[in-house]
C-alpha cells in the first residue's frame, strides 16, 4: 500500500510538502500549548475531529480558479472560509504574537 501511495504522490511534491508542514505545525502548537487552551477556537466544534480531504483534483481545480494558480490551506483556525486561508492569521499574529501562515500550495 505504500508503494501505491508513493507512486500516486510522484510529480506532486508541492502537496507533500505542504501537508508535511500543515502536520508539523500542528504538532508544534498541540504540543506547545498550556492547559485549557484550544488551538481551534470553533470551527466544526460539534465534531469529535475536524478533517478536510482534498483530492488532486480538487486542489488542481482550486488551482485553476487563482490567476497565479496558488491555494492557501488555513494553519491558524481562524479562517471564515476554513480549511481555505482567508488572511485572519495577520491579526491572530499581531494579537497573540506568533507567526503563523497558511501552508501554500503553488503550480
Amino acid at each position: 500500500m505504500a508503494a501505491e501511495l508513493f507512486k500516486a504522490l510522484q510529480g506532486h511534491e508541492v502537496v507533500v510538502a505542504a501537508i508535511v508542514a500543515f502536520l508539523v505545525t500542528a504538532f508544534m502548537i498541540l504540543t506547545g500549548r498550556k492547559g485549557g487552551q484550544h488551538v481551534n477556537p470553533g470551527i466544526k466544534k460539534d465534531q469529535p475531529k475536524v478533517v478536510d480531504s482534498f483530492t488532486m483534483k480538487d486542489i488542481e481545480d482550486l488551482m485553476k480558479k487563482d490567476k497565479n494558480g496558488v491555494v492557501a490551506i488555513c494553519r491558524c483556525w481562524r479562517s471564515k472560509n476554513f480549511p481555505l486561508c482567508d488572511g485572519s492569521h495577520t491579526a491572530f499574529n499581531k494579537t497573540c504574537g506568533d507567526n503563523v501562515g497558511p501552508a501554500v500550495l503553488k503550480k
